[in-house]
């Protein structure tokens, strides 16, 4: 009795559902042969899956990668790229162990092994590269072992072969039904994924008054569209309705599949530049996303984002290890790596144990170069930190927010009393009105790492000056908050004084010029050399205004303090400071403003610009800036140009580096006699017109040295735009989307010109390549 109840339960627990475990997830297939588990120890439900899943992906090909040579006999060999296309349908190679497997006879490896199969190609790997007709004998006769796998995967991806099918024969009428039904999901997913609108709701009940905008867009559609309405939602099989979270997830990552494919066609196995930025998402979920920075076919810079990865640390080994995985799963290589661009983080740009580090480990060649960005913010923090009164000013200027801006309804006062002002000086004439014009103004809170915010704030404040001082005595005169009364008085009083008014006015023509200077930066095609050339630009330009900029100040100061009324203090009196009025300063008010204020300030800046932006003064730079197109190629310099090379020893031969000499001759003479390159001004346009004129196919080695060139970053601004874009798809109320949901999401949103080129057939075909669907196309 005991025995037969025994195997009772044995009988029950052998056919009760499988759970799939952590270690099962199927999101996470590792993408290096090398790393990948046995197919037998995964349940004997999901087997099939996961082979879909390898087949889909295609064999792991990194054709960008410096493939190792090693002594092999007398003679040093490596893995040829060509037999990527030779045997493209199965051949595939471990960058972690320097090996070719075999995807095929991987995925049915047990089945084979019944029948006596080798596995030098699937557990072993083979790295015999002098004895290439092995790969050949691999393949075998019609009956080989190899091609039994090779057959087998063919019908596994063909559902028209399953068992299933064959249970269930659809007539055409069923198939059309199931095609319409499945283009209104993938026509709903893809106006959801360009708009970066959420898919699901809390409740998607029959009951529910607002099931979620993927069901509503689908039933918005039903009721335009008399055909697609007798075929979705309550008239579709309620076993096959394509609406489940399941069916849209896979069909966004298709969209997203589509669209980093595109990117990496784009890259080409050439050169890129690698920029990352990690943030915490709205559940405190630290988020890494990566961007490729290359030259594309038609000569022009693009920054792409090609996903975000989720990272439980933000140790640069941690980092490391994503990228690695992220680069197998593209087939892309760190050898590629030519620029790296971060922020200033220790664990990013560290030079023993930062990401930086340890990707030049792996790539003497990918040269770091800090966000010159966020480096043009620093230098405005670090004057704000450095110097006592601007210190104090940027602080009053917080504490004045903290006040006109603690409730709505000081805040509607603002509005209000702004949008008077626009009607009176649009009934004088003294307005224009026009599109665009006459908006809403409130005042932005400055940050230390919102770049440009300072300025912003300060122009604003200056275009909202007597209102906020009205609102000042509104919460003096009329509120019973006692402590905001008293800072409403602390700063009416300071806000009326000579003071506030000079260092509001050096700090917008201060930050005016770094503005300009920080706007150029963050262009995605903005080159290196052109980066740098505006950083001295703008240091010149503070300089000028440090000789010549005092009486233009002055003028300034004036008319502001004439306009509102704020007493103008003599220069040549004896200047009195904050503290004891009885004690003497013996200095005049013209040397405190103009030596111990001014200059100062000036000279902070110019010394905060020296010392941040340090990669000016690299010999790398300096050899690239004789690459520079401006002024008819001026700067041109062979020797300098040839030594550049050295700094590239992976992307020239000897023989290259022998015909580039004499190639940097014939080109400089071409291009100063062909007008069309007279008035170009940086490397990007250089690159293009070389492209439109085809003498990239007459000087390869010239314009390989200046896709080089181009491939370094200049900021991480699209990484900071992609964190922007993760706040619309990851929401408060939508903060349990999964990380490849939300990857795949993101991709389509910010990359929208390459989405709105995947097609609905693209995306249906793909779709129904990932798993045994119901109906077979």
């Amino acid at each position: 009795m005991t025995l037969f109840l025994l195997g009772k339960s044995m009988e029950k627990f052998l056919k009760r559902p499988f759970i799939p475990t952590p270690e099962d997830n199927l999101d996470d297939l590792p993408w290096d042969p090398a790393k990948r588990k046995k197919i037998t120890t995964y349940h004997s439900n999901q087997r099939d899956e996961v082979r879909r899943k390898y087949l889909a992906r295609g064999p792991c090909k990194p054709y960008g990668h410096n493939f190792p040579k090693k002594m092999i006999g007398k003679s040093l060999r490596r893995f040829s790229p060509a037999w990527f296309d030779q045997y493209g349908n199965w051949l595939e190679y471990s960058v972690s162990t320097d090996r070719a497997y075999c995807l095929c006879c991987y995925l049915f490896r047990d089945d084979i092994h019944k029948q006596g199969g080798n596995d030098t190609f699937v557990t072993e790997g083979f790295s015999s590269w002098n004895k290439s007709e092995r790969l050949a004998s691999h393949v075998g006769g019609m009956n080989s072992f190899h091609n039994i796998a090779v057959k087998m995967c063919d019908s596994l991806m063909k559902q028209n072969h399953s068992i299933a099918q064959a249970f269930y024969k659809h007539d055409d009428v069923v198939k059309n039904e199931y095609r319409l039904r499945l283009n209104a999901s993938v026509d709903a997913s893809r106006y959801l994924l360009r708009q970066g609108i959420p898919f699901r709701a809390h409740d998607e009940s029959e009951d529910s008054g607002n099931k979620g905008n993927f069901l509503e867009l689908i039933r918005y559609t039903a009721d335009q569209n008399e055909a697609v309405r007798k075929v979705v939602l309550e008239n579709a099989p309620k076993n096959n309705q394509m609406t489940s979270p399941p069916i849209q997830r896979d069909i966004v990552h298709c969209f997203a599949e589509e669209v980093v494919k595109s990117i990496i066609e784009e890259v080409d196995h050439g050169i890129f530049g690698l920029l990352v930025d990690e943030s915490a998402d709205i559940s405190h979920k630290e988020q890494m996303a990566v961007v490729l920075r290359f030259v594309d076919k038609n000569g022009t810079i693009k920054e792409r984002f090609i996903g975000v990865v989720h990272v439980k640390e933000t140790s640069s080994l941690t980092f490391k290890l994503a990228i690695d995985d992220l680069f197998a799963k593209y087939g892309l290589s760190l050898k590629n790596i030519r620029g790296q661009g971060y922020d200033g983080a220790s664990n990013m740009k560290g030079e023993f144990n930062g990401l930086r580090s340890l990707i030049l480990r792996k790539n003497s060649s990918s040269y770091y170069v800090h966000c010159f960005a966020h480096q043009l913010q620093l230098v405005v923090v670090a004057v704000a930190k450095k110097h006592f009164e601007v210190g104090d000013f940027f602080d009053m200027i917080s504490t004045l927010l903290n006040v006109v801006g603690a409730s709505c309804k000081r805040q509607d006062v603002v509005k209000e009393k702004y949008r008077e002002e626009v009607k009176k000086g649009i009934s004088s004439g003294e307005i224009s009105t026009g599109k665009g014009k006459n908006q809403e103004r409130s005042l932005p809170r400055p940050s230390n790492t919102r770049w440009g915010s300072h300025h912003k704030t300060l122009v604003r404040l200056v275009e909202l000056f007597s209102i906020v001082i009205e609102v000042l005595e509104y919460i003096q005169n009329e509120g019973y908050d006692d402590p905001k009364k008293r800072q409403a008085y602390g700063l009416l009083k300071y806000l009326c004084t000579f003071d506030f008014v000079f260092y509001m006015q050096l700090m917008l023509l201060i930050l005016g010029l770094t503005e300009n200077l920080s706007m150029a930066l963050q262009e995605k095609d903005q080159d290196i050399l052109n980066a740098v050339s505006l950083v001295g630009s703008t240091k010149r330009e503070l300089q000028k205004l440090g000789d010549d900029g005092w009486d233009s100040l002055m003028v300034r100061v004036s008319s502001f303090c004439k306009k509102h009324d704020i007493e103008i203090i003599m220069m040549e009196d004896e200047f009195v400071g904050s503290g004891s009025r009885r004690k003497k300063s013996n200095i005049t008010n013209l040397h405190h403003y103009k030596i111990s204020c001014f200059n100062v300030i000036l000279d902070l800046q110019l010394q905060e610009f020296n010392d941040r932006f340090t990669e000016v003064n690299t010999q790398l730079l300096i050899c690239m800036a004789f690459l520079s197109p401006t002024n008819s190629f001026k700067l041109f310099d062979k020797e300098k140009l040839m030594k550049l090379v050295e700094f590239y020893p992976d992307d020239f031969s000897f023989f290259e580096r022998s015909s580039l000499e004499q190639q940097l001759d014939i080109y400089i003479d071409n291009i100063r006699e062909d007008g069309r390159f007279h008035n170009l001004e940086s490397l990007g346009d250089l690159s293009r017109l070389m492209v439109e004129t085809r003498k990239h196919l007459v000087h390869p080695l010239v314009y390989r040295l200046l896709k080089l060139a181009l491939t370094l970053p200049v900021a991480t601004a699209t990484v900071e735009r992609c964190f922007s874009a993760m706040k619309f798809a990851k929401t408060a109320s939508r903060n349990r989307i999964g990380d490849q949901f939300l990857s795949d999401c993101l991709v389509c949103f910010i990359e929208k010109d390459l989405f709105a080129s995947v097609t609905n057939e693209t995306v249906v075909k793909k779709f129904q390549s990932m798993a045994e669907r119901r109906v077979c196309l």
